[in-house]
């Protein structure tokens, strides 16, 4: 009989309460009084699942466009406001959401509460603000795609892996659909997707709920909203073969990339799965790192699969990256990964691994939820993602609950040839690469 690992004493349970205003947008309060400082963040319901083929990276665009300045402000001026009163100032765009959060003093709550809703309101979308911010776009693909060692080829690896749905195209888009977007179609984007129903008001931190929800109904109860997004109806079919290809590229080492399709953030699954990915490539202790790492077959074996709340909204991919030791043959290294899922199948795991899994999980956890930073954003993303904000306080249970039967079920399922798609990366001299043409 499994003995699984017991729950750890303190179980943490994160107070929230919840608000819905008349006009569609619901606020999110996470109260907690220990230090004075607060979290504000807006998170919308619109990322690059939203988009379609010649507007690809209009989510992440809009991320910077929201920085250019409003009525009430120029450009970049809500940074500095806000980091004038001792607070910090980000976004960020992800395959579901864009989201954009104030951390400063408890004090000034209402500052960035009144600047949030001003320029939901009154940005300033012109021609010059949108040409330069989509330079600065193509540049930063440019960084992180382009001249990333191996960000083209995952590039290539999610185009291949969904034939049908939006996850296909990367968060920052194809550099010629940046190219040809125009101003109208940003137009368009901000009436369609920007709008009270459409979006998520997270309060953490130092502050009383009915306070927080008399602010925000004052600055964004009266916001007037379309109603929410168009839904995305799109669904990845079954993959029925293992797809493959090769992309040559400079490069010191030889690389391969696979991605197998899994379950949603809805899908309780999904923890076995994560618990299964942390198993083959968490820390010096994992399966990846012993097997291959450490002998000196691979520079590095990783395994990549984005826990709650960063985890797909619809069914993503766990991506395997092995690059292979100087002088060892990249093709026996990816059969002998593939030779150690089939004894996860075959064999399953064992219970010192999964339980050494679940306390890494755990802990880790813990200590996101005593930031009150953390705390909203998990919160307000799992709203967003899937309507169940209190699920943040079950989360540490559903990875208590998996067993050594729920990880071999999950590899024998998931983590299959036919689920399988597979990019190589082969170096090629600095000749080869010119003839074979430009990347963008």
């Amino acid at each position: 009989m499994e003995k699984l690992l017991n729950p750890e004493a303190w179980h943490p349970e994160i107070d929230i309460k919840a608000y819905r205003f008349d006009n569609g947008l619901t606020l999110l309060v996470l109260p907690e009084h220990g230090l004075p400082i607060v979290s504000f963040q807006v998170h919308y319901a619109v990322g690059s699942r939203n988009e379609r083929p010649g507007i690809t990276g209009i989510s992440h665009l809009f991320e910077h466009m929201m920085f250019r300045g409003s009525k009430e402000l120029g450009p970049e001026e809500f940074s500095q406001v806000i980091q004038a009163k001792g607070g910090e100032v980000n976004a960020f765009t992800t395959s579901d959401n864009t989201s954009y959060y104030e951390n400063l003093p408890a004090a000034h709550l209402e500052l960035a509460v009144r600047l949030e809703a001003e320029r939901l309101v009154h940005l300033s979308l012109t021609q010059d603000n949108f040409a330069t911010e989509r330079e600065v776009v193509r540049s930063e693909r440019k960084l992180r795609a382009v001249d990333s060692p191996l960000g083209l080829p995952l590039e290539l690896l999610s185009a291949m892996a969904y034939t049908q749905h939006p996850y296909q195209w990367p968060i920052l888009g194809w550099d010629y659909d940046l190219r040809h977007l125009t101003l109208e179609d940003c137009l368009d984007y901000h009436r369609t997707y920007y709008n009270p129903a459409n979006m998520v008001v997270v309060v953490s931190g130092d502050v009383e709920p009915e306070s927080a929800q008399e602010m925000v109904g004052r600055y964004f109860g009266t916001i007037p909203s379309p109603g929410p997004s168009p839904p995305i109806r799109a669904q990845e079919s079954p993959q029925r073969g293992e797809r493959r290809a090769i992309y040559k590229k400079v490069s010191q080492v030889e690389a391969f990339l696979a991605g197998f399709h899994v379950p949603s953030l809805k899908d309780p699954e999904i923890y076995a799965v994560l618990l299964l990915a942390a198993i083959l490539g968490e820390g010096k202790a994992s399966r990846g790192y012993q097997r291959f790492v450490r002998p000196g077959q691979a520079i590095d074996l990783e395994v990549h699969l984005p826990p709650p709340p960063f985890a797909y909204q619809d069914p993503g991919l766990l991506l395997i990256i092995g690059l292979a030791a100087p002088g060892q043959p990249l093709s026996a290294l990816e059969a002998e990964v593939w030779q150690e899922i089939a004894q996860i199948q075959e064999q399953g795991v064992t219970l010192e691994e999964l339980n050494r899994v679940k306390k890494i999980m755990r802990a880790q956890y813990v200590k996101v939820l005593a930031n009150n930073f953390y705390r909203g954003l998990l919160s307000g993303m799992m709203h967003l993602k899937i309507g169940e904000a209190d699920l943040i306080n079950r989360i540490p249970d559903l990875y208590d609950q998996v067993t050594l039967t729920d990880i071999q079920s999950a590899a024998r399922r998931y983590l299959t040839e036919d689920n399988r798609t597979v990019v190589i990366v082969k170096p090629v001299s600095e000749a080869e690469n010119a003839a074979l043409g430009p990347v963008d």
